[in-house]
Order: C-alpha cells, then structure tokens, then sequence
C-alpha cells in the first residue's frame, strides 16, 4: 500500500486456515493485513447475514412494507396485502431466476449480435474460426447445410437462434436438442419457453404486488423462465462462441498466481464475454506493443486469466489463470498486475480499492458494468483493439512505474481443460466412432457409477474452496465421473485434479476408466456462462441408449456448493426443469417445512422435472448425490454390482482394437 497516499487502517485478522485452503489467497490474505488492506473475506467476517432475507421470509415489492415473516413460525402472519409466505418465497426465488436468467440472456444476446455483425462483414477482426461447428448446429435445428456457402448458413442461423430471444409464440430452437420424453414433459406441463425476453418480462411481472398469488403457477413461470436460460440464452452463447473462436479441446494450462511474472508486464482479464479476451490476446502479441514493454525494462507481455472468461480462455487456448472468483482482490495484492480489465458479471466494486492501494490500472469496459473509481475505456467489437492496445499501454506505463514491493507466491499447477461436448464425443470414440456408448455401457457395467456435474461460485461464508474440492474428492472416490464449470473448475484445478494420473485418487472402477481412455476423473468444461455443455452431454447420454428415455432417467446428479449469485439460481433450476438432482450448499433461501419448500424439494420431481436438495457439509452432499445415483441406477435395472477386473496392457490393446 501507499502509505503516503493513504492511511494504514487496522484490518481485523481472520483466521485464515478456516478462510481458505488456496495457499496463494492465504498468502495474499495475510499481506493484505499486513498493509491495512480489507477484502471481501474481512467484510463477510464482520458482517452477518440477515436471517429473515436468507430464507425469503421477507418482502419489500410494494411501499406497505418491507414485510418480515417470523421463519419459526412461517404461517402464523401474512404480508399487509396478505401475502403468505408461500407466495412472498416463490416471488423472491423467481426474482432471483429472472435476473440470473437475464444476466445470461443479455450475454447471449450480445454474443448472436457480434455474430450477425461477423457474417455481414461488419465486423473485420473476428472470423467463423469453426464451420465444421456451424454446420452441425445448423442442422440439428433443421437448416439445410449440404452444397451452400459458409456464410449462407450462418446468415440463416442468426435468423433462427434470434428467435430464443424475440419470439412471442411458438418453441425456442434448441428444444430440437432435447430428449423426446423429457420434451414430453415440458409440453405436458406447459413450460417450453418461447422466447426469453418473454419468459423474464412475465415472470417479473408475476411478482409486482397484486398478479400471482399462488407458489405452484409463479414457479410453473419460474421453471420456463429458466429452461430459456440453459437451453437458450446459455446455449446460444456458447456454441456461438465456439463457432467464432473455435471449439475447446483438450490443452494444458497453468493455474494460480504463480502464472504471475515479475520481470513482465502482467495483463488480466476478468468478467464473461469471451470478445474483450480475444481481442487482448491479439493486443498482448502485437510486436509493437511486446517492444514498448520490453524498452521499459520488461521481459514481455504476460497475459493472465481471472474468473469465468479466464476459464474459457484457458479451455480454448491454454491461457494461464491467476484463481477463481473469491481471489480477484487477493492477486491485486500481489502488486504484480500492472492492469485489470473487466467486462460483466462477477465483478466486485471491491476490486477499485484494493486495485488503488497496489497502484493497479482497474479498467471496464463494457457499457453495463461502471465502477466509481475504476476508469472506463469502453469496449466496441467493430473496433476492439482501441480498447485493448489502450490497456496494455497503460499496463506498460505502471509496470515502468511500480513502486510497491512485488510478492507473487510461488505457486501454479498444470492440468488439462478443454472437454466441450465435441471433445468428450472424440475422446470416447475417435473421430471415425465419436459417440457416448463408451460412457454410458462404462456405467451400464458398473465401473462408472454415474455423472455429476459440479459448478458455480466461491463465497466467503465457507471455507474457500474446501467445499469444492471435498466433495468432488468423495464423488470420484465412489467412481462418480465428474463434470466441471466455472470458479468450481479452478477450485479443483489448482488441487491438481486435473491431469490423467489424478485418477489414483478415483474409485477402482472409475481409475481403469481413466486409465484405459487417458482423461483425468474430473473434466473441465469451461465458464459458467458453458453449462449449457453438460445439458447437450446429458442428452447424448441419451441418445446414446440403456440408460432410459429422458434426462430424468439418468444416474446424474448436480452440485453448486458454494453458489452466491442469483446465476446460480437459474442455472440451478434449469437443471431441475431439465431432470436434474441438483444440491446447493452454503444456504438455500427457502423456509423448511413450508408448501413451496415441498414443491421444490419433492413435488417437481413427481412432475417428472428434477428436484432441488440442500446441505452445508459437502460430504453430505455427495452422498446425497451418491444415493440419487444408485435410486436411478435401480429403477434401471442396473444396480446389480459386476465384478471389476483390473486391466493389464494386453487387454488394453484389445479394447482399443474393438
């Protein structure tokens, strides 16, 4: 910190081996103190939450109240409109839902729009860098692909993908993709989205004081409203990124702050959209600007990944990242980031201080997303580079200028990311017999016990990323196979779960999985803005055959143990809507006991949709997970347990000439 520019303050000491089992955030915790510097770990220790808002029992839609529910007595008084807590629970989940639902639509939305700029050749520094991709999307939604020109398909798939927003009636494009049965229950239950601007703006308008009064019909929007979400807005974003900046497959990259270098310019990127990070990586390249940081004294341009974009960076080029999102402050810390720039989402306004005591340029820009304090240099994608040659001149600049001591702790780990649905469908198969029959006879026979998906946030009211790695320590340990998104992905990166050899950590039957096929036991699959990858594995699993007719009939199970945004909550419940277990952790804002707690936790399950589950101890989640596994493993009649043989290299070689 800058003493001369501003005070040492007292930062009340956490205990930092209940903060954090990152060694490098714990360092940075502990210089953080040192300096006088609070982060968000010391802001969540001095303050508590509030226990009427963390379980819902509280409404402030209307200037009557704010009215507050007693959540040890949840029907023993309604709001002064009269609204009981059944209906004040199901508006604020669904406030939640349609923002994280928004969130990842506006994203999407953003991504189809430099898309059409793209194919109309408006926009001249991307290009369609995957046509085989473009192809195979188009003709799963029905666009004839044989004999036509690249850019005719894409002009007609913008048109298409364009309705999951806009759409007034009818389905949006990508229910094509969804299992016949699963569809079937949608239908029934009359939850096929239209278009998501649609679905947001009623489900908002269902919670204005005075609409819907009823927990089952706000939920019945809740659940559409989220299926536009994952199987659209999400979706979009996804396989139009993959489609302009090429579909992820496996590639080695370094994670933790280690990836930091003192004799270099260091240049991260935080936030979600994938534009602003491909565009700096051309800037970070640019042997002008490599010159201009070299006659300052500087080795190079080291470009460094933070949070959600970092996590696609690093599955589609192997770009180094620093940690996931509880450690964006404590590698400011390292006074080694000479520039931060962010986009949306996931951005802590605390980011402008911590960046002002270590003398860090902290830039946004993209028009949603200002912070006080942070300076702005808006991003345009018909012109990228104005922005991005901006910030690594300014990066430049304060690396000729640090004045403050630099520590970086001296730690990374080497892992392999990059499992998109195409890469996973190749690692099984090849290129000639690319399918999930693998995956799925694997889990027929009983050496793969099931599918979990594990994703979301840090938060700072657990132990930092303890969670995460607990639980998915236990579901491997039971030859659960396990699919990764997100700040989740980083928690267990840096544990070193991602490499081949970590499967001696894995159960027997899983370990000769792994083994045979040459993939870690943990497989990473991009942003949390990529779940829509695990929905698209789901239904190859499927489509592959034996292991039931819809989504709902798999072994699988999902997890967000450390969940803190309302993303979260759409992501959770479109895996709900999709068929999906899926448990949270940390808290969970509904009142046990009450109606709509039932309807989550059991009543959509026997609507054919998934079912939502809570605990704080990630043990218990993963046997939760575990014992949802082996009830879908009976009703398959797949239970029985078969005798697990370990495989020598001669029937290695046999299997791999089948």
């Amino acid at each position: 910190m800058e003493k001369e520019d501003r005070k040492v303050v007292e930062i009340k000491k956490l205990n930092i081996k209940e903060t954090t089992i990152c060694n490098s955030t714990a360092q940075m915790l502990k210089k953080a103190e040192r300096d006088g510097v609070e982060t968000a770990f010391h802001r969540a220790a001095s303050m508590k939450p509030c226990p009427i808002g963390a379980q819902s029992a509280c409404c402030k839609n209307c200037s009557m109240g704010p009215c507050r529910l007693n959540a040890r007595d949840p029907y023993g008084k309604v709001g002064v409109c009269g609204a009981t807590i059944d209906t004040i629970m199901a508006r604020n989940f669904a406030r939640m839902v349609a923002t994280g639902a928004a969130a990842h639509t506006d994203h999407g939305m953003s991504m189809l729009d430099v898309f059409r700029e793209v194919v109309n050749g408006n926009i001249k520094d991307y290009t369609i860098k995957d046509p085989i991709k473009l192809e195979e999307v188009a003709r799963e939604i029905g666009i004839e692909v044989e004999g036509r020109e690249v850019t005719d398909i894409a002009r007609d798939l913008y048109k298409e993908l364009e309705r999951t927003y806009i759409q007034v009636e009818g389905e949006i494009p990508f229910v094509k993709r969804v299992p016949e049965k699963t569809l079937e229950t949608w239908r029934k239950h009359g939850v096929v989205p239209r278009g998501a601007m649609r679905e947001i703006m009623e489900l908002l308008h269902r919670t204005h004081i005075g609409v819907d009064q009823h927990y089952e019909n706000i939920t019945k929007q809740c659940t559409r409203t989220a299926i536009a979400d994952g199987w659209g807005g999400s979706m979009v974003a996804t396989e139009i990124s993959d489609i302009l900046f090429g579909t992820p497959m496996p590639v080695r990259g370094e994670v933790d702050m280690g990836c930091l270098k003192e004799d270099q310019v260091n240049v991260i990127i935080h936030g979600h959209e994938p534009n602003l990070f491909e565009s700096m990586l051309d800037s970070v390249n640019d042997p002008t600007l490599v010159q201009a940081a070299k006659d300052t004294g500087a080795a190079g341009i080291n470009l460094v990944g933070m949070c959600c974009s970092g996590s696609e960076m690093l599955s589609r080029h192997g770009i180094p990242h620093a940690g996931n999102f509880m450690s964006t402050e404590a590698v400011l810390i390292t006074g080694a980031v000479d520039a931060m720039g962010v986009d949306v989402q996931c951005i802590k306004q605390g980011l402008a201080k911590v960046a002002e005591c270590y003398g860090t340029k902290l830039f946004t820009t993209n028009p949603r997303c200002h912070i006080e304090g942070a300076e702005h240099i808006e991003f345009h994608e018909h012109v990228p580079r104005e922005c991005t040659d901006e910030i690594v001149e300014m990066a430049i600049v304060r690396f000729k200028n640090r004045k403050l001591p630099v520590e970086i702790p001296n730690i990374t780990t080497m892992g392999v990311h990059g499992f998109s649905h195409e890469s996973i469908n190749y690692h099984l198969g090849g290129t000639f017999r690319a399918s999930y029959t693998p995956l799925n006879d694997n889990i027929i026979n009983g050496r793969i016990r099931g599918v979990a998906g594990v994703v979301g946030c840090t938060s700072p009211r657990v132990k930092h990323d303890w969670v995460h790695v607990e639980l998915v320590k236990e579901l491997i340990r039971n030859d659960v196979l396990v699919l990764q998104t997100g700040c989740s992905q980083i928690s267990l990166a840096k544990a070193g779960f991602y490499t081949p050899e970590a499967a001696y950590m894995a159960g027997p039957g899983l370990r000769e999985v792994c083994e045979t096929v040459g993939m870690p036991p943990v497989l990473g699959m991009g942003a949390c803005v990529d779940n829509s990858r695990i929905l698209i594995a789901a239904s190859e699993m499927v489509r592959a055959g034996g292991l039931g007719d819809s989504i709902a009939d798999l072994p699988a199970a999902g997890a967000a143990p450390e969940w803190m945004s309302e993303k979260a909550i759409s992501i959770g419940h479109y895996f709900v809507a999709s068929g999906i277990y899926t448990v949270f952790g940390v808290s969970f804002p509904i009142i046990e006991g009450t109606k709509f707690h039932k309807l989550l936790f059991d009543g959509l399950e026997e609507q054919g949709f998934g079912k939502w589950g809570f605990s704080p101890d990630p043990h218990e989640i993963a046997h939760m997970m575990i014992a949802h596994i082996d009830k879908k493993r009976k009703a398959l009649g797949i239970d029985k347990t078969r005798e697990r043989v370990l495989m020598d290299m001669q029937d290695r070689r046999e299997l791999e000439a089948a």
